[in-house]
């Protein structure tokens, strides 16, 4: 009998995740024996960061206490009610509807799931996080970048978004403060972007995964917070806040005029009841994260001050790289100005140095730059070692 290979579906052409995807070249790489220095992937527990021990505990406890079946579709009331108190601590005063998903990401995939079909579109940040423009391409819904100035400390600009809605754009994605440039955006931008939502009848996703990791003292702004009215679903989680990633719990928090959202909701519902439920023991931990002991953020933004600065300081005495100091989350975008692609000289980086990066083109740039992606939770000696190589390989290029 003759056999035929089973061809993928279109829509898998169209998925990519460049921060994973690179880590094929590197597992290669390692295999032939050289010293690896992984600056690619946000998952604090790789390094010296440490789950908080009340949260662990809270998931152990409701583990032995037979917690293990199906979990309600929106989530275990006791979370969702802590949710919706954390959401009114942050100003956030009409919120219509709370869940539980597993991690962000998959509140993400229902929100766009229930607002978008085929030939609509979504403005997202260039750069920004790969999983929102992967996500759009599954469901055959158009990603359509918008600017993030570099020259302005990464803000998105407002004119930039205005000039990309049309009648079929449904919603814009704001991550704040911003993967990959760690960026924080400052409130008169949101507050431009909520005017834009509400003059364009457009849901907010945002994505506020990152907002108790703020470096400088800076003042954190969310969008449903500023308007009752204006249609938000805010997304949030235990992975980085939390030091939680493999957890793989998140939320979305949806806030606004009631009449507006009412049928996005009830949309949002059905999907979620027909993916039964998000891990069950897991939420038993939301409570005591949000309202038990917060002091491991003290000790964490202490850690990552100081390793964005050392960040900032080598990165910007290399020739021929610049970086824009980052104000909140764990990462920096340095900007190329040598003569090689972001992705050559990511896979070189890899291939003669050990140093695991993320290629600009994996997050979205300006036309005409190039950039990569550095994850600065590793170690001061570790991020120094690596930054070294990353010196020494740029003077050999440009020799």
């Amino acid at each position: 009998m003759k056999t035929r290979s089973i061809k993928p579906a279109l829509r898998t052409s169209r998925v990519t995740y460049a921060i994973r995807d690179i880590v094929v070249l590197a597992e290669k790489v390692a295999r032939q024996g050289q010293e690896m220095l992984y600056l690619n992937i946000g998952d604090p527990n790789l390094f010296d960061f440490r789950t908080p021990a009340h949260i662990i505990e809270a998931t152990c406890r409701a583990m032995r206490e037979n917690q293990n079946g199906y979990a309600p579709s929106s989530g275990v009331p006791e979370a969702r009610d802590a949710i919706a108190r954390e959401a009114k601590k942050k100003g956030i005063a009409s919120i219509r509807d709370v869940f539980v998903t597993t991690g962000a990401t998959e509140a993400i995939d229902i929100c766009f799931a229930a607002l978008a079909d085929r030939g609509e579109n979504l403005l997202i940040p260039s750069p920004g996080y790969p999983t929102y423009s992967a996500i759009l391409n599954k469901f055959e819904v158009e990603p359509r970048d918008y600017v993030l100035d570099e020259g302005n400390r990464w803000q998105p600009s407002l004119e930039d978004i205005e000039k990309k809605i049309d009648r079929k754009t449904r919603g814009i994605v704001l991550i704040n403060p911003n993967n990959p440039t760690g960026a924080l955006c400052d409130e008169e931008t949101v507050r431009g972007i909520v005017r834009l939502a509400l003059r364009h009848s457009l849901v907010i996703f945002s994505d506020e995964i990152y907002d108790r990791l703020i470096l400088d003292g800076g003042k954190y702004v969310s969008p449903a917070a500023l308007d009752r009215d204006v249609p938000v679903v805010t997304l949030s989680g235990l992975s980085k806040n939390f030091l939680a990633p493999g957890f793989r719990v998140g939320w979305a928090v949806i806030s606004g005029d009631e009449k507006v959202l009412r049928d996005y909701i009830e949309g949002v519902n059905k999907l979620l009841r027909a993916r039964l439920c998000a891990n069950h023991p897991e939420q038993w931990a939301i409570r005591p994260a949000l309202e038990g002991d917060l002091s491991h953020l003290e000790k964490t933004n202490a850690k990552l001050s100081r390793r964005r600065d050392l960040t900032v300081e080598m990165l910007n005495a290399i020739p021929g790289i610049s970086c824009v100091k980052p104000e909140g989350a764990f990462y920096a975008y340095p900007r190329l100005e040598i003569p090689i692609s972001d992705d050559a000289f990511v896979r070189r980086l890899i291939e003669e140095c050990g140093v695991v990066t993320v290629p600009g083109t994996g997050f979205g740039q300006a036309k005409g730059t190039k950039h990569f992606r550095v994850v600065f939770l590793p170690p001061e000696d570790v991020l120094e070692k690596a930054y070294r190589k990353i010196a020494d390989f740029c003077s050999r290029l440009t020799a």
